[in-house]
């Protein structure tokens, strides 16, 4: 069984000996082994030494000249997108087209980044005072790391690596062991480029990498998305070493809907926001509110659940894969039944699902609990898998109230006819991500991941804008010239 090298300006084996294995979830075959163990620090100093080397060459190479590498490798990920897309069904579990659209995204943040040299242009304002100019200029952190999740293999590294390496810094990417195989493919792509050595780096390892990550002195900065409790971990242990840290946490999303909303485009949207990734997003709805009369809209979202079909995703009949290991699908059924001890109602049950020819599979088949006590926990834990939570308020008032006690702040939906309905959720939900009519709010390229409350721990986002500025400094510089002084020659 393979076990899987490092990247550091080139492949090579990891100093630790030890392994864990990668599991399809869908199947429980091994995949392969990647290195876990104290060992992997030792990983950790080498690729950031060689980072470290490659930032004194790599942020005096012009932005334009910087971003040519990207292009091709654009082209690349196209080029080899649905082997790629094949690899993160393997290891997570998503559908093929779940996989194809992940992998889109990636290629988006590829190609915003190419507009570095316009997007780093700053400030000049000449003669602020007689004789004196004034402007800012943005410079490169120097190495940064990026401590991927497992749910979005082949995206969440490309809202993060693109804009830092073309903004003049150097990268060590770590990503999750559970699903390490599609940073490899993407790897093999990334040695094709004409990229100076140590400029991007992989390390493999679980926690040890990481905490040999955010202690590391020559790390100026750490890119994170996972749970809301490793978030805040990610981001104290960070910031107490001085570092800038984006740190994405977990989420419990509601989306409401109004009595004059379309019912048959909001159920099928909703389903998929709901079901998509087996839930396993930061930006899957969870907490679904209807307002008003919801017998039609309930009835409609039951038949909708039920009648999605789950299996394994290199089958594209199936509109579900699996959760990601065993432990989340006991966790998720615990849950369940929490739910339905606190007192809702189980209206659809998808535990102990049964998949022909993949009887040892992580599937659970989707779920509705209805009538959640508010006061409950579950109505307020974030589930992370196929699992809706079917709530009932009467006002738009009451759904704010509710919505804005929750401490999460990932995304908010509201599915309506009325614009100025529209118009005071998008004002007065506490979201960073407002949906209308959508069922997922994800961001495109160009603009950042807004998480706010426990669902984000710093202040710039990834993507966009929010990305030039998390991977720069600015620098002021004021001039004087004196006209004496030119006089003399």
């Amino acid at each position: 069984m393979e076990i899987l090298n490092n990247y550091i300006g080139g492949w090579g084996p990891s100093a630790e000996t030890r392994t864990t294995d990668v599991v399809n979830p869908a199947s429980q075959e091994v995949l392969a082994r990647v290195p876990s163990g104290n060992g992997t620090a030792q990983d950790v100093a080498k690729a950031v030494e060689a980072a470290a080397n490659a930032f004194a060459e790599w942020k005096e190479v012009p932005p334009m000249k910087r971003v040519q590498p990207l292009y091709k490798l654009k082209q690349l990920l196209e080029e080899n997108a649905e082997d790629i897309a094949r690899t993160i069904t393997m290891e997570c579990g998503k559908t093929l087209a779940e996989s194809r659209g992940e992998l889109q995204r990636a290629i988006e943040n590829v190609e915003v980044a190419c507009g570095i040299p316009s997007l780093m242009q700053s400030e000049f304002s000449e003669n602020i005072a007689p004789g004196i100019d004034e402007f800012m200029i943005r410079q490169p952190l120097g190495v940064c790391a990026c401590i991927a999740p497992f749910n979005f293999p082949g995206m969440i590294p490309f809202w993060f690596l693109p804009y830092a390496i073309a903004c003049g810094n150097t990268f060590v990417l770590k990503p999750s062991e559970k699903v390490p195989l599609t940073m490899m493919k993407v790897f093999a792509l990334i040695d094709r480029l004409d990229l100076p050595k140590g400029v991007i780096n992989l390390v493999h390892g679980g926690r040890e990498t990481v905490d040999a990550l955010l202690d590391h002195p020559a790390v100026k900065a750490v890119s994170f998305v996972g749970s809301t409790n490793v978030a805040r971990y990610i981001y104290g242990r960070a910031a107490a070493n001085g570092k800038r840290v984006q740190a994405q946490g977990g989420a419990k999303n509601p989306v409401v809907i109004l009595p004059d909303a379309d019912i048959d485009m909001s159920v099928k949207i909703i389903t998929d926001s709901v079901f998509g990734c087996a839930g396993q997003r930061c930006l899957a709805a969870s907490n679904i509110i209807t307002v008003g009369d919801n017998g039609n809209i309930r009835d409609a979202l039951y038949e909708s659940a039920r009648s999605r079909k789950t299996g394994y995703g290199l089958d594209e009949t199936n509109e579900m894969g699996p959760v990601i290991s065993p432990e989340s699908r006991q966790r998720i059924e615990q849950l369940i039944q929490k739910g339905a001890a606190e007192g809702a109602k189980v209206l659809l049950d998808g535990r102990n699902a049964k998949v022909a020819g993949f009887d040892n599979g992580n599937f659970i088949n989707p779920t509705i609990l209805e009538n959640l006590p508010l006061e409950g926990e579950i109505i307020r834990t974030e589930i992370f898998g196929p699992v809706m939570s079917l709530i009932h308020l009467n006002t738009v008032d009451e759904v704010l109230a509710f919505i804005n006690s929750n401490r999460y702040g990932n995304m908010a939906c509201l599915f309506t006819g009325s614009g100025a309905n529209a118009r005071k959720f998008r004002s007065q939900a506490v979201a960073g991500n407002i949906g209308i009519n959508i069922g997922v709010a994800a961001p495109m390229a160009q603009f950042p991941f807004s998480g706010w409350s426990d669902s984000f721990f710093g202040d710039l986002h990834g993507q966009g804008r929010h990305a030039i500025e998390f991977f720069t400094q600015t620098k002021v510089v004021i001039e004087r010239w004196p006209r004496e002084w030119s006089r003399k020659f």
